[in-house]
């Protein structure tokens, strides 16, 4: 018997006041002009909440006024919220904050810290600052952005994460301890986006650095993930990294999973790769046809392709945003009105939403203020133009509000259904759901720069162009400007063009002798390894090598798409029909 979605006739819709800016009768749309400001408001409630109360704790416990250490003890919250401040305007706290977390922040210390999150967050967080530091009128150093405090911080920081990947898949364990490595015991069972959510920061650290290190463990991890998928084309939910088993077998698009996708369509475009563009396309093939209903995407049995769980996860709220780079627009649309109708029907997004009965998960009834639902709103919205998605930011800013906000900041809703609050602020609503939603009501941010400006850097390996849009958001909205990952790379070009040179030289001797000269194939990108199947070291170094030459950049010019799809003007990326 065929599964079949019931969906509830009526939804029930929060009753929240609308204030002025709101539409009206006549179905005008939100005025962005106040909406910005009251974004801004938010934001500054939460900040100065966390600085009086929090600080130098990683969050602030809202209800108590106090703060407490989650994540690893790096005020993380202060990270998390720097660019945001540049976002939002203001420079002389962003100088004073990067100060500050200079003379404050130590990584040389015995806390046990996830990998994902110290990366996403602290790692991303980190660059993404020091890539901003001269647009906020940080006096920079001779070298920039080669070279920095901010950098250096970062650096440190991915380094504590490296032993991690020293397993026999190069697969990473989920946490590390700072001080002493990965502790002897811990647990080898990892979740998936644990594993494929590192190819954006590291990649950009070791374009920077000049350390191949980390783009290397990253990418790895990223193969690894794609050699383990079922023959269906599904990856689980969460793997064994010593022996590559999977051990929770649910394949969806939300929890557990989600930014595994969502950085391989964003590495894709930050590195012109059409490898990770053609692994995510192969991926949105399978979860097209055994996950998605009605324009709902399902949890299913990752080798038989049943459906396992029918509910809707609040992270899966960033995939019609992921579409939308890949220039899927319409499906995106679909898919985000019906994850609208349920924010309407709660004021929020829960946790978990069963699809068929149209209501909460129980213990899944919480809303702890996720961006993901805002993310894909103001991309579709750069897209589109959309009004209904300036609605949906309306009731976010009126929700939240109205529900969340209470003296010492914005607390996590432990229950939708009758509003009751838990004791913590995230750091991500300061790094995330604000930003976001003040860039849906702001065209004008420079985060939107469409190319007419930019900045010329002088750096010790020639002229470098910023600044001129196109920024790609980290899974924790940390933006960073692609085009700087070409500003420090002439010591690898010139030795890029020496290995080319000996090449052909070594190649004409041979052929001089007799020999046959090999050659590569320029046809389309094929997978190198089937489902279930590790590639060997040695392929993985002829590979690298291979790469190496063929993804070469000409310094002071702009990277060629060298795959079928081009990168917009607004940050979306259009899939070439021909």
């Amino acid at each position: 018997m065929p599964f079949r979605l019931l969906i509830p006739v009526g939804l029930l819709c929060a009753l929240l006041p609308l204030h002025h800016g709101a539409p009206g009768p006549d179905g005008t749309a939100p005025d962005p002009a106040h909406y910005r400001e009251r974004v801004k408001s938010m934001f500054y409630h939460a900040y100065d909440s966390y600085l009086e109360n929090a600080f130098p704790y990683d969050e602030l416990r809202p209800l108590t006024c106090d703060g407490h250490d989650t994540w690893g003890s790096f005020s993380l919250t202060l990270i998390d919220a720097l660019d945001t401040l540049l976002i939002l305007g203001n420079v002389s706290e962003f100088q004073r904050v990067v100060e500050v977390l200079q003379d404050n922040v130590d990584f040389d210390i015995d806390v046990n810290a996830s990998v994902f999150e110290t990366n996403i967050r602290v790692v991303g967080g980190l660059l993404s600052a020091h890539l901003l530091s001269k647009k906020a009128g940080v006096e920079v150093e001779a070298g920039w952005p080669c070279s920095g405090p901010l950098l250096r911080m970062a650096e440190e920081a991915a380094r504590k994460l490296l032993p991690a990947f020293q397993t026999p898949t190069g697969m990473p364990y989920g946490t590390v301890n700072l001080l002493h490595g990965v502790n002897p015991g811990e647990t080898p069972v990892t979740c998936t986006a644990g594993i494929g959510t590192f190819i954006v920061e590291f990649a950009t650290l070791s374009s920077l650095t000049g350390d191949p290190v980390f783009e290397d463990v990253a990418r790895v991890a990223l193969m690894r993930l794609w050699e383990s998928r079922s023959d269906i084309g599904l990856v689980g939910n969460h793997i064994d990294v010593l022996t590559g088993k999977w051990v929770a077998q649910d394949a969806g698009i939300g929890a557990g999973v989600d930014s595994y996708f969502e950085y391989l369509v964003k590495g894709a475009i930050l590195l012109q790769d059409k490898n990770l563009m053609a692994m995510f396309l192969e991926y949105n093939k399978a979860i097209r046809n055994y996950t998605r209903f009605d324009d709902w995407y399902l949890w299913v049995q990752m080798y038989k392709g049943t459906v396992s769980m029918p509910v809707f996860q609040s992270l899966e709220a960033y995939w019609p945003g992921l579409q939308s780079l890949i220039g899927d627009i319409d499906n995106a649309m679909r898919t985000f009105l019906n994850y609208y109708t349920v924010w309407k029907q709660f004021g929020g997004l829960p946790e978990f939403y069963n699809i068929p009965q149209g209501y909460t998960v129980e213990k899944r009834e919480g809303y702890p203020l996720r961006p993901e639902l805002i993310e894909s709103a103001m991309y579709l919205y750069r897209a589109t133009g959309d009004p209904t998605l300036l609605e949906l930011g309306r009731d976010a800013v009126e929700s939240i509000e109205k529900i969340s906000k209470v003296e010492c900041g914005f607390a996590t809703i432990k229950d939708l259904r009758d509003h009751k609050l838990d004791n913590r602020m995230e750091s991500f609503f300061l790094a995330e759901t604000v930003k976001y939603l003040y860039l849906l009501f702001d065209p004008t941010n420079f985060i939107h720069n469409n190319g007419s400006s930019f900045d010329a850097v002088i750096t010790p390996y020639g002229e470098c162009i910023l600044g001129a849009g196109g920024y790609i958001f980290n899974t924790e909205a940390h933006p960073i400007d692609p085009a700087a990952l070409h500003c420090c790379r002439r010591l690898k070009e010139e030795q890029w063009e020496v290995e080319d040179l000996m090449r052909e030289f070594y190649s004409l001797k041979r052929n001089r002798s007799g020999f046959q000269k090999k050659t590569v194939s320029s046809g389309p990108w094929e997978p190198s390894a089937g489902p279930g199947t590790f590639s060997s070291p040695e392929n993985q170094e002829r590979a690298r090598e291979k790469k190496s030459v063929k993804q070469k950049i000409p310094l002071l010019s702009c990277p060629s798409q060298p795959f079928t799809s081009k990168l917009a003007l607004l940050g979306q990326v259009f899939l070439d029909s021909t």
